[in-house]
């Protein structure tokens, strides 16, 4: 399985229309190889290098989406996808765009194809997403772009 984007290569920087310098909009996004046997679809967006001093874990969580439709080949541009949305660190149910405030960060999206549809209600955090997940996942994908507000 794969998760790609045509806005930028895996280990890329994100387009600054990406992130909150920009438009702050959620960059698109392609699922490839999803299997068969998948019953539904987990996209979750993750920042593991925030200052200890802001997170004492060092994790910021941009965007936690569950129960995606298997079938689905991507999410575009700007879109929300139709699924369960998370609660992100920021306290959104929706995509947070990349502002990391001290130096360059790493944006990690990860796919996971699961063998069930998770009960698991609106604003549910990652760590009760990740218990749900548990002993489900069928296939899992990921890559990462980089953001540096000093580039800009």
């Amino acid at each position: 399985m794969k998760i790609l984007s045509p806005a930028f290569a895996d280990g890329d920087h994100i387009p600054q229309k990406y992130t909150c310098d920009g438009e702050g909009i959620s960059p698109p996004l392609e699922f490839r190889e999803v299997p068969e046997e998948a019953v539904s679809l987990v996209l979750w967006m993750e920042d593991p290098d925030v200052p200890r001093e802001i997170r004492a874990d060092g994790k910021w969580q941009h965007w936690l989406v569950w129960n995606l439709d298997s079938r689905l080949e991507g999410v575009d541009e700007g879109e929300e996808p139709a699924g369960v949305h998370g609660l992100t660190t920021s306290g959104t149910l929706d995509y947070v765009p990349p502002c990391p405030p001290d130096r360059e960060h790493r944006y990690f999206f990860r796919l996971y194809a699961l063998d069930t549809s998770l009960d698991l209600p609106e604003g549910s955090t990652i760590d009760q997403l990740l218990r749900a997940m548990d002993g489900h996942i069928i296939a899992q994908a990921e890559m990462f772009g980089r953001y540096d507000r000093r580039r800009f």
